[in-house]
């Protein structure tokens, strides 16, 4: 009788046990020179840096690379996520965790060179289209700026350099300029083919972001870990790795 009551206490207290809480994952996209895969293997400047933060945490998360709006939507679902890399904007600043900043990064627009020059902000407000992707942080920052020229159908920072180059749009934007050095490098675009309008559309700091949910103390050891490689040297050196991608 004794065994039978200690049994049932036992199966009681594992019944109310709290469920293990999921494990930490980590996301990000397609989006070079910071994440992107090549040969089938997860690279990039920011993705070198995490991977160097979880060599000083001892944390070895899982990491996904997803379609962009996917890998926000799971940042907004999923407990216990990390994304980067993301712009920390004042929209999204309470809505997670940040570790940051890894680099200062700026967004311009590009049209062929053999183009009819855009020089000015009204200029690119009055051009007949502006092809972006789909969604996603800069066609929102266009559209509160007052564009309503946007094309927002490329699913792709690679589609966006081939519509240009057939004549399907006139101007893009949706890159920083050593992405759009990366993927003129990848699409075998000649040099000087592309002209950066001097028009300057957004500047940020990109951050590694966590979800809301996530323990203090996990986000306090990333910083902590960036801290170290920054002041270490680390940091230097692995931004000067991606140097040959900047104009």
């Amino acid at each position: 009788m004794k065994c039978s009551a200690f049994a049932l206490v036992l199966l009681f207290s594992l019944l109310i046990r709290p469920a293990a809480a999921d494990p930490y994952q980590i996301v990000t996209e397609e989006w070079a020179p910071y994440n992107y895969t090549e040969n089938n293997q997860l690279t990039g400047m920011t993705t070198d840096v995490v991977r160097a933060i979880m060599g000083l945490t001892g944390d070895n998360f899982e990491t996904v690379v997803l379609p962009s709006m996917r890998s926000a939507k799971v940042l907004n679902s999923r407990p216990r996520t990390i994304l980067y890399s993301m712009f920390r904007t004042p929209d999204r600043e309470p809505l997670y965790k940040w570790v940051g900043p890894i680099a200062e990064e700026s967004i311009y627009p590009y049209q062929l060179a053999s183009a009819t020059p855009v020089n000015t902000l009204e200029q690119l407000m009055h051009a007949p289209q502006i092809t972006t992707r789909i969604a996603g942080l800069i066609p929102n920052t266009l559209e509160a700026k007052g564009f309503t020229n946007l094309d927002k159908s490329a699913t792709g920072s690679d589609q966006l350099y081939r519509m240009l180059l057939v004549g399907r749009t006139d101007i893009i934007v949706g890159d920083t300029p050593a992405g759009v050095v990366y993927y003129s490098r990848q699409l075998n675009i000649p040099p000087a083919t592309l002209r950066r309008i001097p028009v300057e559309l957004y500047r940020s700091s990109l951050y590694i972001a966590f979800s809301p949910d996530s323990e203090d103390s996990v986000v306090a050891a990333w910083a902590n870990a960036l801290e170290t490689l920054r002041s270490s040297g680390a940091l230097a050196r692995i931004q000067r790795r991606y140097d040959h991608l900047v104009e």
